[in-house]
């Protein structure tokens, strides 16, 4: 029986990870996203929405690494799923950012702007009449 002792490459998720490595993993992550979040509450006060998405990244990032914010965000699901349901969307393998920005822009613009001054939902059904026009 002839025997090799070349390396043999184990694929990623065959690796042996040892517990140090992912202790070091989760702190890393937990450090960089309190400082997204510190650097969000910075900008925050600038003009524009700039602070509020850098914020929600460094949460995401907090989320991903801490398990006593994991069960905070569980006991919030269960009581404003509103809210939590844009997050959910955006920590999903392929978040699909568009539709999500959009849907809180409409949900912004419904608590703050009357009926009749609604713009963006108005341009939004006008857009679909001539989409609708066009490929008839």
């Amino acid at each position: 029986m002839f025997v090799t002792s070349l390396p043999v490459a184990l694929p990623p998720f065959a690796r042996p990870r040892s517990r140090t490595l992912r202790t070091v993993r989760r702190w890393a992550l937990m450090i960089g996203g309190l400082l997204v979040v510190l650097l969000g509450l910075l900008i925050a006060p600038l003009p524009g929405p700039g602070g509020v998405p850098v914020i929600a990244v460094g949460l995401m990032l907090i989320l991903k690494s801490s398990f006593w914010a994991k069960r905070q965000f569980i006991r919030a699901q269960y009581a404003r799923p509103k809210w939590v349901y844009p997050f959910r969307r955006l920590m999903r393998k392929k978040p699909e950012f568009a539709p999500v920005f959009w849907q809180q822009a409409l949900r912004a613009e419904k608590v703050v702007v009357k009926r009749s001054g609604r713009r963006l939902s108005r341009g939004r059904k006008q857009l679909r009449r001539y989409f609708r026009k066009l490929f008839r």
